[in-house]
């Protein structure tokens, strides 16, 4: 009996608190709630991480038709296509952009689509037969080819005078034919992004480099050693003559470290421009100078003890009267350059590291 009593009593004020709990409302059950939501959050599973961005899927959008409508015609341009750099980047597209595949060069291809084909109705061409103009086509490319080494661009010597990518690149163009003397070192693609090898392509353009590439001593350009781009960006630059480093020597000293220094004595013109000694591109006198020895020291250094007549059989003395400069001039001697080269003697010319080489004898 007494057991019922208990029983009876709980039961009454189990009841009790619940219509007490129903005058009151829902929120009287908060705290209970709460606490049962805070032991469910710490016993929950963490988050699962968010999957990976897929790949952008290519579709049809408005006026675009999408890639595949263009393979029922252009199946042999999207082979080689394929094969390119360019080409493996647009197959896993990494934006809007690229998902359009050949409509992100070419722009929209639904008129193209309607009318059955033809030249004319591509939105945007190129080369020689486009109705666009070289900054129309130049912005297609410049869309992803606007940072790097493409930075200066814009208000380049190449941009200014209204060259196109076009006119050096090809995206799906025929194979490139390399020259007898590059045809060992020639890729084993076909597929290549120049239209000829460097420095051919170039040398369209710039003829007086090419005549200069023929003289005796030359960079070697002809046996690969060096390119046009190993020292120049075509793209633009913020140097001078589109020089990839900042000055004339820092572009010299890439290949020719050994006439960094700095040396215990140094010699000014070196240091100024090596340009101003050496030709670049070629020259028909030894180690690419722009004049023989002794000449083109004597530009700088005429004095009596090397005087500018140096291949007369004797030196002219002094005229009736004056005073003799030297003891040869004083004697009517010779007093030719040793063995017609000031660097016989003075053979550390670019700089010194001797104690005693302030003549740069050593």
């Amino acid at each position: 009996m007494r057991f019922r009593s208990v029983l009876l009593f709980l039961l009454a004020a189990v009841t009790a608190g619940a219509a007490q709990a129903a005058a009151h409302g829902p929120t009287a059950a908060l705290p209970l709630m709460s606490m049962h939501a805070v032991s469910a959050d710490q016993g929950a599973p963490a988050p699962a991480p968010q999957a990976k961005t897929q790949p952008v899927a290519a579709k049809a959008d408005g006026d675009y038709v999408g890639s595949e409508t263009c393979l029922a015609c252009h199946e042999d341009q999207h082979k080689r296509f394929n094969n390119t750099v360019m080409g493996k980047i647009f197959a896993k597209p990494r934006n809007a952009l690229e998902a359009r595949g050949c409509e992100a060069c070419h722009g929209p291809g639904k008129a193209h689509v309607d009318a059955g084909g033809g030249k004319e109705t591509i939105p945007l061409r190129f080369g020689e037969d486009s109705r666009q103009s070289a900054d129309e086509q130049n912005a297609a490319c410049l869309q992803c080819h606007e940072k790097g080494n493409r930075m200066f661009w814009r208000g380049s010597p190449h941009e200014s005078r209204g060259l196109r990518c076009v006119d050096c690149h090809q995206v799906m163009g025929g194979p490139t034919v390399a020259l007898t003397a590059d045809r060992f070192g020639a890729p084993l693609t076909e597929n290549q992004s120049m239209k000829k090898t460097q420095p051919e392509l170039c040398l369209q353009c710039h003829q007086m480099r090419r005549a200069q590439l023929q003289r005796s001593s030359h960079m070697p350009f002809r046996e690969g050693k060096v390119t046009c781009s190993s020292c120049h960006n075509p793209h633009g630059s913020p140097n001078p003559k589109q020089l990839i480093r900042a000055t004339v020597n820092e572009n010299c000293y890439s290949c020719h470290a050994e006439r960094r220094g700095p040396f215990l004595w140094e010699h000014p013109p070196v240091l100024e421009n090596c340009m101003n000694c050496h030709e670049a591109h070629g020259s028909s006198n030894p180690q690419l100078l722009t004049m023989r020895a002794p000449r083109l020291c004597q530009r700088c250094h005429i004095n009596s003890g090397h005087p500018g007549q140096v291949w007369g059989a004797t030196a002219p003395t002094a005229p009736a009267g004056a005073p003799a400069t030297n003891a040869a001039q004083s004697a009517g001697l010779a007093t030719r350059v040793l063995n017609r080269g000031c660097t016989n003697c003075h053979a550390q010319i670019h700089g010194s590291n001797h104690p005693s080489g302030k003549a740069y004898l050593r």
